[in-house]
């Protein structure tokens, strides 16, 4: 049965119903109904579903063929690259505190672009990078891309472990950080030895 291949690949990857849910775009209980058998994920839910799962469209479908796409010749997408905790907090405004948490008390996602293993993820609060990003939504952070002029970056105070979430602009050898919204009190803020760059948005979106 369709139902239990789902339940038994999302289990073989260790993976949990929200999380499901999360990557493909619709509710836990929809990843429920799809394992009980009551309904059946179609269009691009059955796509991203045997993207998250790893495995072909056609064997999810009918049961046929190999249950991995290590070989697949499926249409071409993001590729997954494990899963990622949401380790923190910013306020996307002025220099605010880090709130760490455990990472194995950690919420998880995926991340639907080639990132490293050090990739976590924030949860945007606050308005000054509205409306490029919005708050409430997630935003991938890779410490190890290089943070470039112009790029979106997450800056930290290294003595106050307080950080701030901005556009890095890099101009005559001087670095600012820039909010996105036009409206924000403080549109650019000078940065000096005591600012160090976490790491870039590589990306943002909402995805639960």
């Amino acid at each position: 049965m369709r139902s239990q291949r789902i339940k038994d690949k999302r289990k073989d990857l260790n993976l949990t119903q929200l999380q499901i849910a999360n990557f493909v775009g619709v509710s836990k209980a929809s990843v429920s109904q799809w394992e009980k058998g009551n309904s059946s994920p179609s269009g691009e839910n059955l796509y991203a579903l045997s993207k998250i799962l790893k495995c072909r469209t056609e064997w999810l479908l009918t049961g046929k063929g190999k249950s991995s796409n290590e070989t697949s010749n499926i249409e071409a997408g993001p590729e997954l690259r494990g899963l990622y905790p949401v380790i923190s907090w910013v306020q996307a405004g002025d220099w605010s505190g880090i709130n760490e948490i455990p990472v194995q008390d950690a919420e998880h996602y995926p991340c639907p672009v080639k990132c490293s293993d050090n990739t976590f993820l924030l949860k945007v609060r606050g308005m000054s990078m509205s409306p490029t990003f919005s708050e409430g939504e997630l935003i991938f952070v890779d410490p190890d891309v290089r943070p470039d002029s112009g790029k979106y970056v997450i800056a930290r105070l290294e003595e106050e472990n307080e950080a701030t979430f901005k556009q890095l602009i890099i101009e005559g050898g001087q670095q600012f950080l820039k909010a996105a919204n036009p409206n924000w009190p403080t549109q650019f803020q000078q940065i000096n030895g005591n600012c160090s760059i976490v790491g870039v948005i590589i990306f943002a979106g909402r995805l639960f």
